[in-house]
């Protein structure tokens, strides 16, 4: 073998090429970007039970609205924990609207985690404490639509201060 075995973080990225009423169309449902990154995230599994988040983010919305969000888990089955906390507000939204998981547009605009952006991340902890701030994605906001960052990987950010304020 030329190279040791280790352990590292697994990540998963989703980029939905076509507008949310594609996948009603074709699949039926608006979540299908959410679903993915799920079932992506159960596959590396393994690579990081120490913690685990998704953040989303939703294109072309209208200024003001919200378009970035963001769950992370320190829990002991995080990825039971992070889907069951977005799943519930797909549950409270079909409680308010009976058919608003195929109304994509009404979803984007009344509930996150609707976007065409996807980014989730398992913890291996190989540094540091087993805390919420430890896991990823970290995000870094801003009034401005161009500065603000969402940001996860296989690393330990240390100058974090001197880090965003070069990128944003």
């Amino acid at each position: 073998m030329s190279e040791a075995i280790k352990h590292e973080c697994g990540i998963a990225f989703i980029r939905l090429l076509k507008p949310l009423d594609f996948y009603v169309q074709k699949y039926g449902t608006a979540l299908y970007g959410i679903k993915k990154l799920q079932l992506m995230m159960e596959k590396q599994h393994n690579r990081g039970q120490d913690g685990a988040g998704v953040a989303t983010i939703k294109l072309n919305t209208e200024p003001g609205m919200r378009y970035i969000s963001r769950y992370r888990s320190n829990d002991s089955a995080p990825l039971k924990d992070i889907f069951g906390h977005i799943n519930n507000h797909f549950v409270e939204a079909q409680k308010e609207n009976p058919k608003c998981l195929t109304d994509a547009a009404w979803l984007k605009t009344n509930v996150p985690y609707t976007g065409e952006l996807l980014l989730g991340h398992l913890r291996y902890g190989t540094f540091g404490k087993n805390s919420i701030e430890n896991c990823h994605p970290f995000l870094r906001q801003s009034n401005w639509r161009s500065r603000n960052l969402v940001v996860a990987g296989n690393f330990n950010l240390t100058n974090v201060d001197e880090l965003f304020s070069q990128l944003v």
